[in-house]
């Protein structure tokens, strides 16, 4: 039995999922729980994609440029992109020269490494999932636990990183979600999300423009446009445009929380976590109308996707600091959970979200709230 640092990997029958299912054409598991069936494949353990049991359509706000890229009649070998949900870590963005040098990848290892399924579990109505993976090149351990309940619109997920150095360092961590066609539509979708103080990212290369002034501070919704005035993030506009922001979590709150409303669909789909855990929330609308198209929604202990030794020299934005730490020989740990419901009729827009006591309260802005069981804590 191989030993990763400190946690003895459990051998349990299937584990290696040969001949188990896959998703586009990536090994993966399936959990289900009466309510919604969640598929995580095993590269990244990575959210691909969520579907309500009721929905014959299986519709998924997850970004799948695949699937989008056939709908479209494209092929889809020209799709590019990760699916769904995938972890950054121990990066958000692009590597120092010297990393990029020995190999270091643009969003850290976690992402391109095969997770294990190293323990699978029922107790009672709670299903879980356990997988691990070393990152060498980091040195670290991490290990994400994936639990439903029954009955449920509800999945939760835990990440444990273990430090494998005699050292403290900085860690550079987010959980970058990305909603894409066909959720992803002009006009129908509405995201929002807890925050207050945002900034504009830097200027984006590419054939698509950017529609808002680079590095400009603002309050979230509304953000500074270069021709003049401002609009509201909250839509997915019509016209091209490619844009990052960063808010920073209502300090204020114990929880975060962002949320993807499609409107004609009745569809919503969102995340809870610890602000504590994870401060910032970084925008990347890649507005681009076709396969290609991408609102990230990416929660992270970051404000921007740049190199570790660029968020340390930053130090702080909007008064809270740009980093975190990890401390040596040691675990660091961090939670969330995901939601994926279809409203009433009545619901207009996310006015709050709630977690309080095993209920998760989504607050309707004109008309009752939608009220949900989430019986395991954070």
């Amino acid at each position: 039995m191989k030993k990763w640092s400190s946690f003895i990997l459990i051998t349990l029958a299937g584990t290696l999922f040969a001949g188990g299912p896959e998703f586009e054409g990536q090994p993966a598991v399936v959990l289900s729980n009466g309510k919604i069936e969640l598929t995580v494949t095993l590269q990244g353990a990575s959210l691909a994609n969520l579907a309500l049991l009721e929905d014959p359509d299986r519709f998924s706000p997850y970004r799948n440029t695949a699937l989008a890229a056939r709908l479209a009649g494209e092929s889809s070998a020209k799709a590019e992109g990760a699916l769904g949900h995938f972890i950054c870590l121990d990066g958000f963005g692009a590597p120092s020269q010297e990393e990029s040098r020995i190999g270091y990848p643009f969003h850290g290892e976690a992402g391109n490494r095969r997770f294990e399924v190293i323990q699978s579990t029922r107790v009672g109505p709670i299903n879980s999932i356990m997988l691990a993976a070393h990152l060498p090149l980091a040195q670290e351990f991490v290990t994400r636990t994936i639990r439903m309940v029954d009955n449920e619109s509800v999945a939760y997920v835990e990440t444990d990183v273990e430090n494998l150095l005699s050292m403290d360092r900085p860690i550079s961590w987010a959980e970058h979600s990305t909603i894409g066609p066909p959720f992803l539509q002009p006009g129908k979708v509405i995201v929002d999300m807890s925050a207050t103080r945002c900034r504009v990212g830097a200027e984006q290369s590419g054939p698509v423009p950017g529609r808002l002034v680079p590095l400009q501070d603002f309050d979230w919704p509304t953000a500074p446009l270069r021709n003049g005035g401002s609009i509201s993030l909250l839509d997915v506009p019509h016209e091209a445009s490619r844009d990052l922001a960063a808010c920073q979590i209502d300090p204020g709150l114990m929880y975060g929380y962002v949320t993807a409303f499609r409107k004609d669909k009745r569809l919503l789909f969102g995340y809870v976590f610890r602000r504590s855990e994870f401060p910032w929330l970084m925008s990347w609308m890649n507005y681009t109308g076709n396969a290609q198209a991408a609102r990230g929604i990416g929660f992270s202990a970051q404000p921007f996707d740049v190199s570790r030794r660029e968020t340390v020299n930053t130090r702080e934005m909007s008064g809270m600091p740009t980093y975190k730490w990890l401390p040596a020989k040691s675990k660091v740990r961090a939670r969330f959970l995901v939601f994926y419901v279809r409203v009433p009729d009545d619901f207009t827009a996310v006015a709050d979200v709630e977690l309080d006591n095993g209920v998760l309260q989504i607050n309707n802005k004109a008309g009752k709230p939608v009220v949900l069981h989430a019986r395991l804590p954070l």
